[in-house]
């Protein structure tokens, strides 16, 4: 069985290390800050000090970090990065929200150096990853997903194969950003129909027998008349993912996008008033107060 490498033991990157030890995988950990490391040592994983480390022991090596900077730093630094460790058949499987110009460049550089690559961004936050109900949005050449298709239905109920690298990340990126319009559009309604009197519970009943409310919006409102904001999607990684879709745009369209950079703007606004660490829901505190 293949040994897998996991970079970055955040929210989802351990959960996606935990389910793969459940599966009977042999895992390799690396993340900057220790505590988390020896978490996953204790549920049975094998700790490395580097990224180059951790590559070098295993077949098929994931990343799931925060940004570019991070997984330019997980891949590619001269000295720890991950790219030098890799063996000519090696995977490397990149799972963070990127932008599209990175993870294109990152997959020309990891196969000169003769490994194989996939984007592979997931659907889905916490609680999906536990439930192993996470959605891969593939990009990549086919034989090489076949290969990696057993490791990540250990943490999944469907993989898509989108297409190139790309576009998988654009995907992503828009799945994401499409979620953070209807978060924001569902604040302002609630905080409009309380300020008309309304009971939350009474809006949140109304609404969710409506087929203009999504699921994805329905779980969303509730947690937001609960005033439940512990971060599965923090607002700092909400408005990054936008800024990125964003970035994609103007290098795509020759259109502006004004509903998406409206909705950037507010959760800059939420950053900026100490709600960036809150769940997306928290945005609602911009409009409405418990």
């Amino acid at each position: 069985m293949n040994k897998i490498a996991i970079l970055g033991l955040g929210a989802m990157g351990s959960r996606v290390a935990i389910n793969l030890l459940a599966a009977g995988y042999e895992v390799i950990v690396w993340n900057r800050s220790p505590q988390a490391v020896h978490t996953l040592v204790q549920a049975g994983a094998m700790a490395a000090d580097s990224p180059q480390e951790a590559a070098v022991q295993a077949s098929i090596v994931i990343s799931m970090v925060t940004d570019d900077p991070a997984s330019q730093a997980v891949w590619l630094d001269p000295e720890t990065g991950a790219a030098q460790g890799l063996a000519p058949e090696a995977i490397a499987i990149e799972s963070s929200s990127l932008t599209v110009g990175h993870t294109q460049t990152l997959a020309t550089e990891i196969e000169q150096r003769g490994a194989a690559f996939l984007a592979a961004p997931v659907v889905g936050s916490r609680p999906q990853a536990e439930a192993q109900q996470l959605i891969y949005l593939v990009g990549g050449k086919a034989p090489v997903l076949a290969k990696v298709q057993d490791v990540l239905s250990a943490s999944s109920s469907r993989i898509h194969h989108v297409g190139t690298v790309g576009q998988s990340m654009a995907m992503k990126l828009a799945v994401n950003a499409l979620f953070g319009v209807q978060v924001a559009a569902v604040a302002e309604i609630i905080s409009l129909l309380n300020q008309q009197g309304i009971p939350l519970n009474q809006v949140m009943a109304t609404l969710k027998e409506l087929p203009v409310t999504s699921p994805a919006v329905q779980g969303a409102g509730n947690l937001m008349i609960t005033h439940a904001h512990a971060p599965l999607f923090p607002i700092s990684l909400v408005e990054k993912d936008i800024r990125y879709g964003l970035e994609l745009a103007k290098n795509a369209v020759e259109e502006p996008m004004p509903t998406l950079k409206a909705v950037q703007n507010v959760y800059q606004d939420a950053i900026a008033q100490g709600y960036g660490n809150d769940n997306i829901t928290g945005v609602i505190q911009l409009f409405m107060q418990p």
